[in-house]
């Protein structure tokens, strides 16, 4: 083999060295692709989404599916440049920087634990909606979410803990439980009703100056429910709360006579708060990718993402928008029975 040959072999093979080489590259970037779609008045792996004890439930048929988005990367376990290459040149997947999904100042297991908060944050408030679309009565409870570290609270109140009165006052909502203790002057004793894992008491918890100059104890709080009946919601390792729509359409649907889809096939995505209003979610690209490929031919979408779908909606699925599930509920109505109006998204 003369030198030149051999050069140029050498050559060949050291750029395609580096091209393999590079193309498995770790790159900070993070891979969105459309995930499970479960529905949410069917089973998962035989067990049913949405379970219902000591109220009466009805059947029914049809689609009310949640859609979900898979990631890949992340810190830890970062894409390859040929991995990033590949999404961003398919329409159905997106390849956002790493940050997007992974703040700087969280770790993986941070983030991950967050999702699962979320998720069990969207399951009981979706209920508290469903139950109020459907005029059933239920209390609101404020809860224990965490104590700051070296606080007057730590120790004394626990995550879990409902906060019932303060200073015997009904505690209705955390601004009410918040004042109540404002009301104090720093170094004043301030008295918590709890009730604890059912078994109600008093705690007592000396009040400390806050940056403002005014009375704090140290806890962190957030609603809860209790509702007169057991709803429970089952959907595996999934985080997040953007199934809340859904969520409070197949409780709705559970409790009423009658398939509210008319046996129609539907999707949709929303977060949802316990008043019924639904809110914008991120991967809607995906999620419509994942529910044309479940069969739905109907797609809810938060009046705030009706742009971005608009611009990427595949062909087949109708873009419904959605403000409040009272609204959801009505534009299903019309759906089935081919009668009234039904707001479409626009771009």
């Amino acid at each position: 083999m003369s030198r030149r040959a051999l050069t140029l072999l050498v050559a060949g093979f050291l750029t395609l060295a580096l091209a393999v080489g590079g193309a498995m590259l770790p790159v900070p970037y993070v891979v969105l692709s459309p995930g499970p779609t479960e529905n949410t008045i069917g089973d998962v792996k035989g067990k049913p989404v949405i379970t219902v004890a000591g109220h009466q439930t009805y059947p029914t048929t049809g689609m009310l599916s949640m859609v979900t988005v898979a990631y890949q990367g992340g810190p830890g376990n970062r894409i390859g440049l040929l991995t990033a290459l590949r999404g961003w040149l398919d329409d159905t997947i997106a390849v956002v920087p790493e940050e997007t999904i992974f703040p700087r100042e969280q770790t993986v297991e941070e983030v991950e634990e967050e999702n699962t908060a979320e998720m069990a944050t969207s399951q009981e408030t979706s209920t508290a909606a469903a139950l109020r679309e459907l005029k059933i009565a239920y209390q609101n409870v404020v809860e224990v979410a965490s104590t700051d570290k070296g606080s007057p609270a730590e120790g004394k109140l626990l995550p879990g803990d409902l906060i019932t009165t303060v200073d015997g006052a009904p505690a209705t909502d955390m601004e009410t439980v918040a004042a109540l203790v404002r009301k104090h002057s720093p170094g004043e004793d301030v008295t918590f009703g709890v009730d604890r894992k059912g078994a109600k008491q008093d705690v007592t918890v000396k009040t400390v100056k806050g940056s403002s100059g005014q009375a704090i104890v140290g806890v962190r709080m957030g609603m809860s429910y209790k509702f007169p009946f057991t709803v429970n919601i089952s959907v595996g390792d999934v985080g997040g709360p953007s199934a809340g729509l859904m969520f409070s359409l197949g409780i709705y649907d559970k409790l009423t006579p009658g398939p509210l889809t008319g046996g129609k096939a539907i999707a949709g995505t929303g977060t949802m708060d316990a008043q019924g209003t639904v809110g914008a979610i991120g991967g809607i690209e995906q999620k419509m990718v994942g529910a044309k490929k479940a069969g739905a031919t109907i797609f809810l979408t938060p009046s705030a993402n009706c742009p971005a779908a608009v611009a990427a909606v595949p062909d087949g699925l109708r873009l419904v928008k959605v403000d409040t599930l009272n609204g959801a509920i009505k534009a299903i109505d019309a759906i089935r029975t081919g009668s009234g109006s039904v707001p479409a998204c626009t771009s």
